[in-house]
């Protein structure tokens, strides 16, 4: 028998409340990138992509709209089962975890909107990238779309109220020991609810660090969703083309 992961992604991300908070989150702007992405990959018409922590399948399903063949996998069997209602002949969803290599080669592995950092070991971030380069195929790109820790940190809004639903989320953020916090307290159904999410603050040196020891080559770095140039400074994401 799998041994039940208690990490708080595992919990936090498998309630209903999570996509409740994040509804808001930008369907345009994310199928653009992803428009933007697969044109600068050069990808084959009907290639094969496999979307790496994929959620609820959003991007899995507009990727196949497109034309591509997608396998979506993540860790939440709630969201895998939400995701795979929209599966059809080229497009399957499965609960998967990232740190262990899927058993299939693809044209792309995309790990997108900060779905990465959230090990407490820095081995496992090492096993994820060595993971993702064992699932691509002798042509094939790998993407990490990651915050980018210095922009975020210089603009952390440490305390925020967001009303969503009916449901009122308290947010307080934090720094603390290299992890970026979010609290996240809010009453729900007769109870008072209590999460945290937490993403290492990554920086581009430790991934080109990561790079290094998982034998990865980068070949692209940009900073926004419309495939910008990165500035440390200024740009709000840290966006990685490698193989």
């Amino acid at each position: 028998m799998q041994e039940k992961n208690t990490a708080w992604y595992a919990s936090w991300f498998d309630t209903s409340y999570y996509h409740i908070l994040y509804k808001d989150r930008g369907y345009d702007e994310a199928e653009a990138f992803m428009k933007h992405l697969v044109e600068f990959l050069n990808l084959p018409e009907d290639g094969t992509i496999l979307d790496l922590a994929c959620g609820k399948g959003r991007h899995s399903v507009f990727l196949n709209k497109m034309g591509y063949n997608v396998t979506g996998v993540d860790l939440s069997p709630n969201s895998i089962a939400h995701a795979s209602k929209s599966a059809n002949d080229t497009l399957r969803f499965e609960v998967h975890d990232m740190c262990e290599p899927y058993p299939k080669e693809f044209d792309a592995v995309f790990n997108l909107f900060t779905s990465f950092g959230y090990f407490e070991h820095e081995s496992d971030n090492l096993r994820t990238l060595k993971s993702i380069k064992a699932e691509l195929n002798e042509t094939g790109f790998g993407v990490i779309d990651f915050l980018n820790a210095d922009f975020v940190i210089d603009h952390l809004v440490e305390n925020e109220v967001k009303e969503v639903d009916g449901i009122i989320f308290r947010l307080h953020r934090y720094i603390e020991n290299g992890f970026i916090y979010k609290d996240i307290r809010f009453e729900a159904d007769g109870h008072d609810h209590h999460y945290t999410e937490k993403v290492k603050a990554l920086t581009l040196e430790d991934f080109e660090s990561y790079f290094r020891a998982a034998d990865i080559d980068l070949l692209a770095i940009f900073g926004d969703y419309n495939l910008g140039k990165f500035n440390k400074k200024t740009s709000p994401r840290l966006i990685m083309i490698f193989k």
